[in-house]
């Protein structure tokens, strides 16, 4: 079964676009959320979207990996910043991820392992960017419970 997205404008005058988002495979169990831009927003734009995919579905591989490999996580955020050209299509030419894990005893070297297969063989939204963007990972571990202190 193909996966599905179903856009539906809410904002109908004014300067934005606000649209509702319907996602899933299963049509008795579609999740939503919501894209926007212009004044008033209220969500994220769909390039920020972009930057959330990427983030997301690298972080599901790399902590599903290190669990996988018995590394105990116990904080996990991810940090993206994407450079866009100036002008139109203003698509990103740079996007870094910026992976901050806290756990016990982590080890570098399969935190490195994890990023390298997510990025080479496991995440689809990583694969589907254009191999012209130039996407760099990196990673911090934290010796503090999380992240965030």
């Amino acid at each position: 079964m193909p996966n599905q997205v179903t856009l539906t404008l809410e904002t109908v005058e004014g300067e934005g676009l606000r649209f509702g988002v319907l996602a899933g495979r299963d049509p008795h169990n579609r999740k939503t959320s919501v894209i926007d831009t212009g004044p008033g927003r209220v969500a994220p734009s769909p390039v920020e979207m972009l930057l959330v995919a990427l983030a997301g579905c690298t972080a599901m591989d790399v902590i599903a990996l290190l669990r996988k490999k018995r590394q105990h996580v116990t904080a996990y955020d991810v940090h993206v910043t994407g450079d866009r050209r100036e002008e139109h299509p203003r698509r990103f030419t740079r996007i870094d991820v910026l992976h901050r894990l806290a756990g016990e005893s982590l080890s570098p070297q399969a935190v490195e392992h994890s990023l390298e297969l997510s990025h080479s063989k496991y995440c689809s939204v990583s694969a589907s960017i254009d191999p012209a963007i130039d996407v760099r990972h990196r990673y911090e571990i934290i010796t503090s419970r999380t992240p965030r202190d």
